[in-house]
């Protein structure tokens, strides 16, 4: 069982009018996907999911608790609008304990913040990664500690705490870089006063042609 449980009702509304209703009173519609069963419309208030979701993120397994039977399953996508708290759709996946399944958990960069070279960029290539493994073993995120990186450092899918663990495959290739620290890029930005100058420097056609008759 898990520690995080949303609530949910099934869900007899279908078709788009009769969903956009159902948003308009913030109720959030979703789809449990299950391996050779049927699929389950489900339905939740958005404020319910907004702070399942916080919690839980798209790497924890949470309990659907539906109409009073509980699945446990995955968040695998929602869709929401572009610049309003306002959920369209989630889709989720539900869990068999003795199946692998893959998941993407994200990548925390641990002590970007201690980092003491200066000046320094920070840069990261990758912020998630995708991993097959039992349910049980499912991570929350990947780590990498990177308070002591140098310039011209760099960490590799291989030096991720997870890449340790046996239970767990990491679906890259184990010398993909996650990041590196390195120098400021400094842009050239050229004085606007000396740009003006030049460009006075430069003839007009008129001048080159007054002084070709001249010579």
């Amino acid at each position: 069982m898990a520690d995080i449980v949303l609530e949910a009702k099934k869900r007899d509304a279908v078709g788009k009018n009769k969903v956009n209703k159902l948003r308009q009173q913030a109720i959030v519609p979703g789809v449990v996907y299950a391996k050779d069963k049927d699929n389950v419309n489900v339905q939740f208030t958005s404020r319910d999911f907004e702070k399942v979701l916080s919690q839980a993120g798209t790497s924890t397994i949470i309990d659907l608790n539906i109409d009073g039977e509980k699945v446990a399953v995955l968040i695998k996508d929602y869709q929401m609008h572009p610049f309003k708290s306002q959920f369209f759709h989630v889709d989720f996946q539900a869990i068999n304990a003795k199946e692998s399944i893959r998941v993407n958990v994200p990548v925390y960069l641990n002590g970007r913040d201690d980092i003491r070279v200066e000046p320094s960029v920070l840069v990261q290539n990758i912020d998630t990664v995708e991993v097959e493994c039992l349910p049980m073993y499912i991570p929350q995120y990947a780590e990498l500690e990177v308070a002591e990186m140098q310039i011209g450092d760099s960490f590799t899918v291989a030096d991720l705490d997870i890449a340790k663990d046996n239970n767990i495959t990491i679906l890259l290739e184990d010398d993909e870089v996650i990041c590196s620290l390195q120098e400021p890029q400094e842009e050239v930005i050229e004085d606007e006063e000396e740009a003006n100058s030049d460009a006075a420097d430069v003839p007009t056609v008129n001048e080159t042609e007054e002084k070709e008759n001249e010579e």
